[in-house]
């Protein structure tokens, strides 16, 4: 698409923007509990072009006036699969955040770092749109799960990376700096991952790494090793929430005990929370104790 088309583009859909947001009632399950949440949903706003591939990102905001950070929510999905619509903290946008879940592009279509490098241009659209998308972006804690936990980690840990910041999108001159992280049983050492793994882990991990980054750690290890957050910590990381199920078959919890121990050891402020006989994923994760880690982490840091 010419940069034209792009920019007609975009100003029809700013113009449009105020009644593209639409009045949703979202059942979300809370210990057991159905509580209707409503909320303002904007969708499929455009963040970047590449070519002919628009990127996209949904924002959910309340219906009260937005508190604390805006939470930018990366999706899951072996980083070949998934979508932004997957979204599950719509109970803290009843409480007053506002949630940006974005897309990416998929290793079916593009490696490692293009991945981080859309996420990046996202962060950066936002701080540059705040006024127009009526939010507030100064201080933005990244939250994922899954592969989606591994990107947030790998975008919080390296801010003005050279390497991962990326060209992509027309606000360069923007941040991209993230204030806190948040993951939800995402990988973190890439190095060692397989070898942590399960055999039902293994069978997912190798053909993911194969498309992430176009062979096995040991065949690409300085990719490997820049894929992976370990390697990024130092002193100016911003504080680290993690929840990982001690009985994960996908995504081993050692990764995240490896994270936590980096972490420690720079002085930097990280929470890790186990969810007993919790697999990959599933409703606990999200559910009223586990989001209460969330908010206690958000409030100690973001008062």
């Amino acid at each position: 698409m010419h940069r034209s088309i792009w920019n007609h583009a975009s100003a029809v859909w700013w113009h449009h923007l105020l009644w593209m947001s639409l009045m949703i009632t979202h059942a979300a399950k809370l210990t057991g509990a159905d509580i209707a949440i409503t909320m303002q949903v904007e969708k499929d706003i455009p963040y970047a072009q590449l070519d002919e591939l628009t990127l996209e990102l949904d924002l959910y905001r309340p219906e009260k006036t937005q508190q604390g950070p805006l939470l930018v929510w990366v999706h899951g999905g072996a980083w070949r699969a998934g979508h932004r619509s997957s979204m599950p903290l719509s109970a803290l946008v009843q409480e007053g955040m506002v949630i940006a879940s974005v897309s990416y592009r998929l290793t079916t279509h593009a490696r490692f770092p293009a991945n981080v490098h859309d996420i990046k241009a996202a962060i950066r659209f936002l701080r540059a749109n705040q006024k127009r998308l009526r939010i507030q972006a100064d201080e933005i804690v990244i939250a994922g799960a899954s592969a989606g936990g591994h990107l947030a980690a790998l975008v919080g840990m390296t801010n003005r990376h050279p390497e991962l910041e990326g060209q992509v999108g027309e606000y360069l001159d923007a941040s991209s700096d993230v204030q806190g992280i948040i993951s939800f049983y995402g990988a973190s050492n890439l190095n060692t991952i397989l070898s942590q793994s399960t055999p039902h882990g293994l069978g997912v991990r190798i053909p993911a790494l194969q498309l992430l980054l176009g062979g096995q750690p040991d065949q690409q290890e300085a990719l490997a090793q820049l894929a992976s957050p370990v390697f990024h910590v130092d002193q100016t990381d911003p504080p680290l929430l993690m929840i990982h199920g001690d009985q994960d078959p996908q995504m081993p919890i050692s990764q995240s005990l490896e994270l936590l121990g980096r972490y420690e050891r720079m002085g930097r402020s990280v929470t890790m929370k186990v969810i007993h006989g919790g697999a990959h994923g599933g409703p606990q994760f999200y559910d009223r104790n586990s989001l209460a880690w969330v908010r206690q982490f958000l409030k100690i840091h973001f008062p």
